[in-house]
């Protein structure tokens, strides 16, 4: 089974930096996207970014343009999401999401990373 790992989540001052990956492990498996998903305590899951698999076209949310950049390595399997300026309303747990069925439905899931940031 397609398995994803999150990792690279930590706590950061205000307009400090972070940059989180997801590695896929498991079985070998083509996708239609992958995209990171974030959920502060007590509020919904919201989407921030993807990236077309393929094609390498990016999507953001409007809360995260400019700040927030989406890359994938297609050789290692991996999704980033390097983030910058963050600020304290960006604290959440991180979620990566892969698009593997059907596009627009993601079925896997990683396990999550916490983002904190301070000030």
């Amino acid at each position: 089974q397609v398995q994803l790992v999150t990792s690279g989540g930590g706590l950061v001052q205000a307009g400090g930096s972070l940059r989180l990956s997801c590695a896929a492990s498991g079985r070998t498996f083509s996708r239609y996207a992958m995209g990171w998903f974030r959920q502060a305590p007590g509020k919904e899951r919201t989407f921030v970014a993807a990236i077309a698999w393929s094609s390498g076209n990016t999507y953001y949310a409007d809360s995260v343009k400019g700040r927030f950049t989406i890359s994938r390595d297609n050789a290692k399997n991996t999704v980033y999401l390097e983030m910058n300026s963050l600020k304290p309303e960006d604290t959440a747990v991180y979620y990566c999401g892969a698009q593997v069925s059907r596009p627009g439905e993601y079925d896997y899931w990683g396990q999550g990373t916490q983002v904190t940031v301070s000030s």
